[in-house]
């Protein structure tokens, strides 16, 4: 009797959970690039393919670029642009609601240090969010601000582990956005890309769900490319 009575004061709960893809473990399919053109510019590159399951079930297509300032080895200072295209239902199968268009601008400073072997990395970031949502007909500006503290310990030459949180803080509203904890084992394939295979935590007010990530990290210097082609 007390089971069954627990059951039912706790479905809407578990309703909810399963509505919102609580309890699925997703997975972010991810490519990373920093392309240098000049001795203190490069260009950010960036897509993500975001899914509720970890093959299937479509969340969230995330594109990204920008224009970094190298201001020294450890300091980066990055204007740019992000283009996101959400599906907030969970459902797998055709959603009955359009899905939400985000344009973003973003302003982004980077700091580097190490102590010994751990290497930090401190990234402020603040977003402008101009969101589409057709089924309401709105549109709708949004102001954040991110932190993101990231570790990285080299294990060997070709292996190492990394390990960030970041906290997003709304600045309008209720302040407390969300929080993302990661970790990852990486691989340096070759002296341009390196693979990462983690596993993240992204915990929201009301609810907490499970990412697998698969990034691959490209960074090419395209100022060989150059001179070559001027030969």
């Amino acid at each position: 009797m007390k089971k069954l009575l627990l059951t039912i004061l706790l479905f809407p709960y578990l309703l909810m959970a399963q509505e919102n893809g609580e309890d699925k473990f997703g997975a972010w399919y991810m490519y990373f690039g920093t392309n240098k053109i000049s001795e203190k510019l490069s260009i950010h590159t960036e897509a993500q393919f975001r899914y509720y399951e970890t093959l299937s079930n479509f969340n969230q297509l995330l594109l990204r670029t920008g224009l970094n300032y190298h201001l020294s080895p450890s300091a980066i200072a990055t204007f740019g642009y992000g283009y996101i295209d959400t599906d907030p239902t969970f459902s797998d199968g055709a959603s009955t609601t359009d899905n939400l268009k985000e344009h973003r601008i973003f302003q982004q400073f980077i700091l580097k240090n190490q102590v010994g072997k751990f290497k930090f990395e401190h990234r402020y970031r603040l977003e402008q969010r101009f969101i589409e949502n057709k089924d309401l007909s709105t549109n709708d500006t949004q102001h954040r601000a991110r932190y993101r503290l990231q570790l990285t310990l080299p294990l060997t030459e070709a292996m190492f582990l990394n390990f960030y949180d970041e906290v997003f803080l709304n600045l309008q509203d209720s302040v407390f956005g969300q929080n993302r904890l990661y970790g990852a084992v990486g691989f340096h394939l070759n002296s341009k890309t390196s693979l990462q295979l983690g596993y993240l935590k992204n915990h929201f007010s009301a609810t907490n769900f499970d990412r697998i990530q698969i990034g691959i990290f490209y960074n090419p210097d395209l100022r060989k490319r150059n001179e070559k082609n001027q030969l």
